[in-house]
């Protein structure tokens, strides 16, 4: 049997070993009953509003201004952009695991012309054999074919573990364009809480000089003792004091909201001048439960692809135990004469069947099995993890949703009585029969309870932000392992 159907019949052997591949194959583990429901899920049901789409949360606050800060996210994110990129590259990874399993060949094509010294050893000899000539000319092409043949798998098992690392980069990407959602939303809405509690403090500290010039007044009338009106001058400059504070806070959130949008610092809050209403958060679909989170969660995803590549690892190891076949071949041309390629004297051809195999190194392959091994048994443990924050972190946003919500609600039916107290104290004073130190109190307490309310509110939103992005709101989940 010639050369050539003996390389045949040896690719077509090794195409059909390459059939199976060693190592453990993967299946997903157990984490969670899918029965099993979230514990806050029956309060945060009972919310009035319309349910949210989950997968454009954002557009049901009924804010433009939000739905137009997140959108421009999407584009301008840096952190967005750099996920992007990694996934980029996990896709060439990929590319090139795979292209490592086909044959590769190439092309090669020379010519040259050289002139031999006379002065070397080789050139003295040459010199004097007769007819001897010392310019010489070298054509060549040639056309090579070279194949890795993959027969216990190990190859195979590394794209496989490349595969499962791009599909990671991936829900890793999706998990950084929801925080960025996320945060842009929550950024908002401190803006918003913090315009509005600015509004409140600066109300508060003109009731305040108010009462203080009140009291000054009747302490030069010798009515009013000097404690009460240190006592005054000291809430009026504690109240003053909150402002400055306020103002830095706002001027913070708003850089912060630039980096984001990635703009420069300093830009958002002119484009956010007025003050305007903490958003009212809709209602909060649960999605499935805890089963959903599976399907909808992109760190969990991540990390039961992570899980994957390294159960694709230990097969990659364990077939360093067997040996590797590689097939090459050669067909071209060589020739010193110029016009003489692809005559028949010129052609050359060559075959060879390769083996390597690392049959005294067992003990450093027993160690990478190992190795694999741990870093398997450390992504279980990891994905299992993931999991279990996921829906800690869902209980918990429901639980501090429906909490706030609850505090603001009371806080809303403080500030009606303390309304409707301050209205009375007026007609009080016009009646004569209260002096204007209690109207000015009156004042300061529905101004406090104000406040109070503007951040219960605040906070409520966000707990309603936190829950969407916990729950996986914000893409499209069937997606999420498509290569």
């Amino acid at each position: 049997m010639s050369s050539l159907p003996r390389l045949v019949l040896a690719a077509s052997l090794a195409a059909a070993l390459q059939a199976c591949a060693v190592g453990p194959d993967y299946k997903t583990p157990p984490t969670i009953d899918p029965a099993t429901g979230f514990h806050s899920a029956a309060a945060a049901s009972i919310r009035p509003g319309q349910t949210a789409d989950a997968s454009q949360w954002w557009n049901s606050f009924g804010d433009p201004t939000l739905a137009a800060l997140v959108d421009r996210a999407m584009q301008a994110n840096l952190d967005l952009a750099r996920a992007e990129a990694r996934v980029l590259q996990a896709r060439a990874g990929v590319t090139s695991a795979t292209a490592s399993l086909a044959p590769s060949g190439a092309i090669d094509v020379s010519g040259g012309r050289a002139k031999q010294s006379l002065e070397t050893p080789l050139g003295r000899v040459l010199n004097d054999t007769p007819g001897f000539d010392r310019y010489g000319s070298l054509y060549e092409g040639d056309v090579s074919v070279g194949w890795d043949i993959d027969i216990f798998g190990g190859r195979r098992r590394e794209r496989e573990s490349a595969l499962a690392s791009y599909q990671a980069a991936r829900a890793e990407g999706i998990a950084v364009r929801l925080a960025v959602q996320a945060e842009v939303a929550r950024t908002y809405v401190t803006i918003r809480e913090l315009q509005g509690r600015l509004a409140v403090a600066k109300d508060q500290v003109k009731t305040q000089e108010r009462l203080t010039s009140t009291i000054r007044m009747q302490f030069d009338a010798g009515v009013a003792p000097e404690l009460q009106l240190r006592q005054t001058e000291g809430i009026l400059a504690q109240v003053s004091a909150a402002i400055p504070d306020l103002e830095s806070s706002l001027e913070a959130t708003g850089n912060a909201l630039d980096v984001l949008l990635g703009q420069q610092p300093g830009t958002a809050l002119r484009e956010l001048p007025a003050s305007a209403p903490v958003p009212t958060p809709p209602r909060v679909d649960t999605m499935d439960g805890p089963a959903g989170l599976l399907r909808r969660r992109p760190d969990i995803i991540a990390a039961e692809r992570q899980l994957a590549a390294t159960n694709a690892n230990i097969g990659a190891a364990i077939a360093e135990y067997y040996p590797s076949f590689s097939l090459s071949a050669l067909a071209g041309t060589a020739t010193t004469t110029a016009g003489h390629q692809f005559t028949g004297p010129a052609n050359q051809a060559s075959a060879m069947l390769g083996l390597h195999w690392r049959l005294f190194d067992f003990g450093h392959i027993d160690a990478d099995i190992k190795r694999a091994k741990g870093a398997h048994a450390e992504a279980l443990a990891n994905y299992r993890l993931t999991v279990l924050h996921a829906s800690e972190e869902v209980e918990d946003s429901l639980t501090e949703l429906v909490k706030r919500e609850a505090q603001a609600q009371i806080l809303a039916g403080g500030e009606d009585a303390l309304t409707k107290a301050q209205t009375a104290s007026r007609k009080a004073f016009e009646g004569g029969a209260v002096s204007i130190i209690e109207v000015l109190d009156a004042d300061t307490r529905l101004l406090a309870t104000r406040d109070a309310r503007v951040r219960a509110n605040a906070a409520a939103t966000r707990a309603a932000i936190s829950s969407f992005r916990a729950l996986g709101g914000g893409w499209d989940a069937p997606s999420a392992k498509a290569p």
